[in-house]
């Protein structure tokens, strides 16, 4: 009988903390989706998947102003990483390795590059009361912070 009784409240605690992680995943997972901003002056949408490792990988994947002014597609010129130069401009990883905290209810943990200026940022994502996403980057104490909307996922 206290074999029993051992079993039964292991379980129960092996399921209270299974549950419990699975509500921090899920809280975590809110950001999976598409979303669209506008920095700059430039409209663009921003896919964001879970990768397997459980962080978190953000990908432009459309502009609305893609063509050079010779009707080429317009290519990620100023990364700093000459191999990924030749990268069109709606294809560009901006950021990956980004991980959830869930005690300051963020995403943070990585940088997030800035294909307008070829620069690397700091990166802080949180949503906003009105489910905005709150992308913020900063660089030696200056940043920005602009907000994308949630259009799919």
């Amino acid at each position: 009988m206290k074999r029993f009784f051992t079993t039964l409240i292991l379980t129960m605690f092996a399921f209270t903390y299974l549950n419990a992680q699975n509500v921090l995943n899920n809280a975590a997972d809110n950001i999976v989706g598409t979303y669209s901003g506008v920095q700059d002056g430039e409209k663009f949408k921003v896919k964001i998947v879970k990768l397997k490792d459980g962080t978190y990988r953000g990908q432009i994947v459309w502009m609305e102003n893609d063509k050079d002014a010779n009707g080429n597609k317009r290519l990620d010129t100023k990364n700093p990483d000459k191999s990924l130069r030749n990268t069109p401009c709606d294809q560009i990883v901006i950021f990956s390795g980004l991980k959830y905290d869930n005690d300051d209810k963020e995403w943070n943990g990585t940088k997030i590059y800035d294909p307008q200026r070829g620069l690397r940022a700091k990166l802080t994502i949180r949503f906003e009361k009105d489910g905005r996403l709150r992308v913020r980057g900063s660089l030696l104490g200056i940043g920005e912070t602009v907000y994308w909307t949630k259009i799919e996922g």
